[in-house]
């Protein structure tokens, strides 16, 4: 048999091999760092066996698959663990995830952080007890019989729920079986590095209607130094953690009445006004009208563009007048509608119209994340009505746009284009012709990206916008999303040079994505202490004592008028207080104002990065933060720490 590799060489076999046996023939490193194989595409054990020809590749820890073996290695071992420790838990579900892995178990006493110790200690045996990892299948029934007899009841319902045809496969390690459909590592040993972080509460799949499970969520490196780093940056992770500091900074509030409904706070509204400022003005330079549509649309609007069959389990829905309507989850649909209010000519292409609006999506409960996963959130859509001539060119723009709106708040981002799903609608010809697209206008743009096949939008493919914050986590913001169904569906035309009318194409397009959810991620980046422009209170000023509060008041009024976010801090404590008060509320500066001051006509001035600066006349300092402001300047905020 022929086997080739993924730099294009092939080795040639006289009788079947195992995937780990081709790779210690390759060298014995490579079986060494080895922990899952890639054979014609689809992942597997390194146990596997090769009969025939095939293309071969063998994933380390350095590769995402690699990694998704390892770390679901290590979910076993604490299963394992679990088990050995507190036998009468039963087993849910145990994946591996970005960063880690969790358990979750059904357990009568939920998991406190002062059993993790004795957990990891348990798992450190079973890795030195190198145990080796075996799999096997089982006939549907004699799988259900096996983890009844077992009491894994949430096993059983999972095997319940699998097409009546899938292989239902075990491992085993020791005396530890899980259900569960692979890859592992050969054995437990190489699982050293590794970390049990955190318990929560998580329902059994993700529904409040079920019961409530203990989680334990860990992580797991190949070395310990890699793990040393991870978890440095896990604790400086939680210091920034936007509920916290939102909760802090009195920004917003998530609130029992409203689960995944932000209410957002007057410091917060001045955020989240500011970031909608710029949006705006961005936009108008861009040649961008704003519109805005509403929230409730009826049913027929929903099933036209195609989100009631394929996205009906994410809307909300209500009745007026005997007739079924819809909350929007998109602005897509509304923007078809104000395109139809007139007439079209080619001479109005591009037309690029914008919206900030207000969404709504039904999220489960355990899915909720304080900003970054909510249920009602401002999408800042952007549609682009144009000919095929000019998809090249737009796409472009939107890339450049994009660009400097990351580039305002010192993010570097990483781009993915997202191909035909399964689960999707129109001609294979126009799928063709807009990735086609996408991808000649990343690559005329001379950018870097990542090809994430099956994963595009249901309607047409995508260009995603992955930011990277300055502790090294990634979040996805922007997208770009070609689309030729929607005009079709909605059967929008335009007059032609040629008279005749024609149907236009048609691009979504966020920056910000979620305005909530980007204001989360900016909470988190500048943990909190945002650069001059952003920050829902600019300067404070600080009398030392009573004596001095007109003089505090009137350099208050002066800052006011020339547009500065000021507060006059005169309570009777001393000066020291209001000075550490203003530096915990990440206040950029703070102007203390005493008798020389007054009598000179001057301020104290103090930065929060800098400390001390001294002496200024108030004109002076003025001039110089609404410089700051007006240049978006980041003050020495773009790596914060």
């Amino acid at each position: 048999m022929e086997i080739k590799l993924k730099d294009g060489s092939v080795l040639s076999f006289e009788e079947p091999k195992t995937a780990y046996e081709i790779a210690e023939g390759i060298s014995e490193g490579l079986a060494r760092m080895a922990c899952a194989a890639i054979v014609d595409g689809e992942m597997v054990d390194l146990r596997t066996v090769l009969d025939k020809d095939s293309e071969l590749q063998i994933v380390t820890f350095n590769d995402p698959e690699g990694r998704h073996a390892f770390r679901h290695t290590a979910s076993h071992v604490l299963a394992q663990a679990v088990k050995r420790l507190y036998p009468e838990t039963k087993l849910a579900i145990g994946p591996a995830i970005e960063n880690g892995f969790y358990y979750d178990f059904d357990r009568e006493t939920p998991f406190g952080p002062e059993e993790l110790a004795a957990i990891e200690k348990e798992m450190k045996k079973i890795v030195k007890e190198d145990l080796a990892i075996s799999r096997f299948e089982l006939p549907r029934e004699e799988a259900i019989a096996f983890m009844r007899e077992k009491g894994e009841d949430y096993k059983v319902e999972l095997i319940q729920d699998l097409p009546e045809d899938a292989p239902i496969s075990f491992y085993q390690q020791g005396e530890f079986v899980d259900l569960c459909a692979g890859p592992h590592l050969m054995s437990t040993k190489p699982v050293k590095a590794f970390k049990l972080t955190s318990v929560a509460g998580a329902y059994w799949r993700g529904s409040e209607k079920n019961k409530m499970l203990s989680r334990i969520y860990a992580t797991a490196f190949s070395k310990k130094a890699e793990m040393d780093d991870h978890l440095a940056k896990l604790e400086e992770a939680k210091k920034r953690d936007h509920r916290k500091l939102g909760k802090e900074l009195e920004l917003f509030a998530l609130l029992d009445e409203g689960p995944g409904f932000p209410f957002f706070l007057p410091k917060g509204s001045i955020l989240k006004n500011t970031l909608v400022d710029f949006w705006r003005q961005i936009h108008t330079k861009a040649g961008y009208a704003e519109i805005s549509t509403p929230i409730i649309l009826n049913k027929e609007l929903w099933i036209r563009s195609g989100h009631w069959m394929h996205y009906r389990e994410n809307m909300y829905t209500t009745e007026i007048d005997e007739q079924e309507y819809a909350v929007k989850p998109m602005n897509c649909p509304g923007s078809m509608l104000v395109y139809k209010t007139r007439q079209r000519s080619y001479r109005d292409f591009p037309l690029r119209v914008g919206e900030l609006g207000l969404v709504h999506r039904h999220e489960m409960s355990g899915a909720l994340h304080g900003l970054m996963r909510v249920r009602s959130f401002t999408q800042d859509d952007a549609h682009i009505f144009m000919t095929p001539e000019q998809i090249k060119d737009e796409i472009k723009n939107v890339i450049r746009l994009i660009d400097e709106v990351y580039n305002v708040f010192g993010f570097t981002y990483k781009m993915e284009l997202s191909t035909r799903p399964e689960k999707s609608m129109g001609r294979d010809e126009d799928w063709e012709t807009a990735t086609l697209a996408l991808q000649e206008a990343m690559d005329e743009s001379g950018l870097t990206y990542k090809v994430n096949e099956g994963d595009g939008a249901f309607y047409g493919p995508k260009i995603d916008f992955h930011l990277e914050d300055c502790i090294g986590r990634t979040w996805q913001c922007g997208t770009i999303q070609l689309d030729f169904q929607l005009p079709e569906r909605f059967e929008l035309e335009y007059v032609g040079s040629d008279g005749e009318r024609h149907r236009p194409i048609m691009i979504h397009r966020v920056a910000f994505g979620s305005i909530e959810r980007f204001i989360g991620i900016l909470i988190e980046h500048f943990a909190g202490a945002f650069p001059t422009w952003l920050s829902p209170v600019q300067v404070k000023v600080l009398p030392i004592s009573e004596k001095f509060h007109d003089y505090a008041a009137s350099v208050r009024d002066e800052l006011a008028r020339a547009g500065i976010r000021v507060e006059l801090d005169d309570r009777a404590e001393k000066i020291g207080y209001k000075i550490r008060e203003a530096q915990m509320e990440k206040v950029p500066y703070m102007l203390v104002v005493g008798e020389k001051e007054e009598q000179e006509g001057t301020i104290s001035v103090r930065s929060r990065v800098q400390g001390d600066l001294g002496t200024s006349l108030l004109s002076a300092f003025l001039q110089s933060v609404q410089e700051e402001v007006a240049t978006k300047s980041l003050g020495g905020n773009s790596n914060p720490k």
